[in-house]
């Protein structure tokens, strides 16, 4: 995959030759110098993110250790000319930590304190590479918890939950990151320290938070990050239901949301995956139903009770064939545990696969489910279904074996019907896992030449000389010309017409 790479993903992208032994110097100046990673050694773990497909080798890694040393670090690259990638965790799932072959990691590993939390104002500060877990747990001592809860929660760091505005199970209640940011400290390409957002609830001007959240590493490198603390509910509890058919799973889940009711999580397993799952996690999953939903409510132990009773209503008119209720804080852990191990239980039944991320209207989830079962047989390979079902967000993992590189095209060629289809059912290619590299060429099939101009000019007000990321999350006219997508807008996706229920 390293041709594909080098060929067409960095083919508009390439920067004059540095002198890397300077570079070297300039670097450990500007921070340390055990900060700076330069043999083959030290810079292989870095060549790739959570998205392996696809992998190469940085010219440098620098780990700084304070924003004092991204500032001066950002500063050395921009006056040589090298472009620099920002690395958390590693955990993304689409290659927006994926290094550019002549260019800087930085790595924000060691900006990992917990600057400050506020038990009266509900807030915490926080450095990027802070865990996601990590907030809650230092919280929960004050009866608060950082509700976006990605599946790598463990592990991932709060930067990259910015740069990719990252989702999770509850978030159909609470909200995406955006919705759980106050106030962002960022660095410029020029070495420049901007604060955007408030503790207030808004702020005069352009809605700059917005627009740096999920904008992938592209516009500044994030050093600091104010989040929003949730009250911990005093009672939560977990609905497990059965279906003997996939389409009626779906239904039911708009049926949910159009009973007016906003459950804490609602996410949804087909067959494939909870059998994957159950042997893994012993989750007490039922093998025989086509799928399960998880339905979840939290609240006080009254709200809690009605809102169940409105939903087991829904669902049982709904057909589901069964349904249980966690009686206990452990049952409840473990039915989401299932949930939460889906992609490690999908790694050990499968040499490799691919998570996919779209996002289709809750109406069409049925079409969507069916349709893919066509495209499993299409490219002749298996796919697990789990996802976000209460808004949308599906995460088939297609399974495949990445020693046969022809089975490797068959996957990226699925996940690419996939998306497209997506944006065919009038949905998105992504919900929560960016575009980075994973995902660029549909991002021809989900924005217009014009549109995509714009993006460009928004990423110049900021990087005029293009050293953040580049490559990644908007491709370029002649890149979707190259990909036969020259003349694709809103509305006009080549794919075949799909049936309809």
């Amino acid at each position: 995959m390293s041709d594909l790479h080098e060929h067409t993903l960095y083919a508009e992208y390439q920067f004059d030759p540095v002198d890397r032994d300077a570079l070297i110097a300039a670097l450990q100046k500007a921070t340390s110098a055990d900060a700076v990673l330069h043999t083959q050694e030290q810079l292989k773990p870095y060549e790739c993110d959570g998205f392996t497909l696809i992998r190469n080798m940085p010219l440098l890694v620098v780990m700084p250790a304070n924003e004092d040393e991204v500032v001066r670090a950002i500063k050395v690259c921009a006056d040589m000319g090298v472009p620099i990638v920002a690395r958390g965790a590693g955990t993304g799932l689409s290659g927006g930590a994926m290094p550019h072959p002549q260019g800087v990691l930085l790595s924000l590993a060691k900006l990992n304190k917990i600057l400050k939390i506020d038990p009266y104002a509900r807030t915490a500060i926080v450095q990027p590479g802070v865990r996601n877990l990590k907030i809650s747990q230092d919280a929960a001592q004050y009866g608060l918890y950082y509700a976006p809860d990605p599946s790598s929660q463990i592990a991932c760091s709060i930067g990259g939950n910015v740069a990719e505005n990252a989702g999770g199970v509850h978030c159909l209640k609470y909200g995406l990151t955006i919705h759980n940011l106050l106030k962002l400290r960022v660095v410029t390409i020029d070495g420049d320290i901007l604060e955007i957002g408030s503790h207030a609830l808004d702020v005069p001007g352009f809605d700059l938070l917005s627009l740096m959240t999920g904008s992938e590493g592209m516009l500044a490198v994030v050093t600091e990050v104010t989040v929003k603390l949730t009250p911990t509910p005093q009672l939560a509890q977990c609905i497990l239901a059965s279906f003997d058919d996939v389409s009626k799973a779906c239904d039911a889940v708009a049926n949910v949301i159009a009973a007016g009711i906003i459950p804490a999580g609602l996410e949804m397993m087909d067959q494939p995956a909870t059998v994957a799952v159950e042997a893994f996690v012993k989750a007490g999953y039922p093998l025989d139903a086509a799928a399960i939903l998880l339905c979840e409510s939290d609240g006080t132990p009254e709200e809690v009770a009605a809102e169940v009773a409105r939903m087991k209503a829904v669902l049982t008119e709904s057909g589901a064939t069964e349904i249980r209720v966690s009686q206990s804080e452990e049952e409840r852990a473990l039915f989401w545990a299932g949930r939460k191990a889906a992609f490690p239980a999908a790694g050990r039944i499968s040499p490799d696969y691919i998570c996919m991320d779209g996002t289709i209207p809750r109406k069409r989830l049925s079409e969507m489910l069916v349709t893919m079962q066509e495209l499993e047989k299409k490219h002749n390979l298996r796919c697990l279904n789990v996802f976000h079902a209460g808004d949308g967000n599906l995460h088939p993992l297609i399974l495949f074996d990445g020693s046969i590189a022809e089975e490797k095209d068959r996957a990226m060629a699925f996940g690419g019907d996939i998306l497209e289809l997506s944006v065919k059912l009038g949905g998105s290619i992504t919900g929560e896992h960016g575009v980075g590299v994973e995902k660029i060429d549909q991002m021809c099939v989900q924005f217009s030449d014009q549109e995509r101009t714009r993006f460009f000019d928004v990423k110049a007000a900021f990087d005029p000389d293009g050293l953040l990321n580049p490559g990644k999350h908007i491709p370029t006219l002649n890149r979707c010309a190259e990909m036969g997508f020259m003349h694709v807008h809103h509305g006009e996706v080549p794919f075949p017409d799909i049936p309809r229920f």
